[in-house]
């Protein structure tokens, strides 16, 4: 890699982590590409050389904040195909994710419903290959026989990464009062999650938990 590139690079990824603070403070409609170039200490002519609008720069921040875990699934040799512990791995890098970007995360849920649609659209693509890495692989494990073939995977993943999404709100917020840890949590929702798609019947499942006892 060449001075340039390099140079490029690192400006790049400036702008991009000063607009991860910025939408954080001051919200999508809050924050100005002026405020974004201040934070990064470059002109606003640099940061239209990398970014052709805000919107852009606010899917360049989603897709970086989600791409180790995007990554991480995005290999066959990522899965062991079984439920359980293909799930749990998930939800600890889903989990990192939602930690690593809660400021982040807060600001959007707060003014969802004075996202202008454009922003509102950048959102939901940039957040879009994590949940659909999850949807290809119940997809994949319905036709192993392992999930139930009638369940709908987009609002199953929808509602696994929800459960994920209100643990961590809760816990940063000390609503359970330590009543319970992070990795708890995890458990449960990972366990609940199973047993509900699982093709393998309730009551094959609770004879099988009996017969430990």
């Amino acid at each position: 890699m060449n001075k340039t590139i390099r140079s490029s690079t690192l400006t790049r990824t400036r702008l991009i982590e000063a607009a991860s603070q910025v939408f954080a403070s001051l919200g999508v409609q809050g924050a100005t590409t002026r405020e974004i170039a201040r934070v990064a200490g470059v002109n606003e002519v640099t940061l239209f050389r990398h970014f052709a609008s805000k919107e852009q720069l606010l899917g360049a921040v989603i897709e970086n904040a989600s791409a180790l875990q995007t990554e991480a699934l995005a290999h066959p040799e990522a899965w062991t195909q079984d439920l359980k512990t293909d799930l749990k791995q998930y939800a600890h890098l889903y989990n990192t994710m939602l930690e690593a970007q809660e400021d982040l995360i807060r600001t959007f849920i707060g003014e969802a419903k004075r996202h202008p649609e454009a922003a509102k659209q950048v959102i939901q693509k940039a957040a879009k290959p994590l949940g659909e890495k999850l949807v290809a692989y119940l997809q994949s494990s319905q036709r192993r026989g392992k999930v139930k073939a009638d369940l709908d995977p987009f609002p199953a993943v929808d509602m696994f990464t929800g459960m994920l999404l209100a643990g961590m709100l809760c816990r940063s917020t000390n609503y359970n009062q330590g009543s319970y840890s992070c990795e708890d949590y995890i458990e449960t929702c990972v366990d609940i999650f199973v047993c509900g798609i699982s093709a393998t019947p309730l009551s094959v499942i609770n004879t099988a938990v009996s017969h430990d006892f």
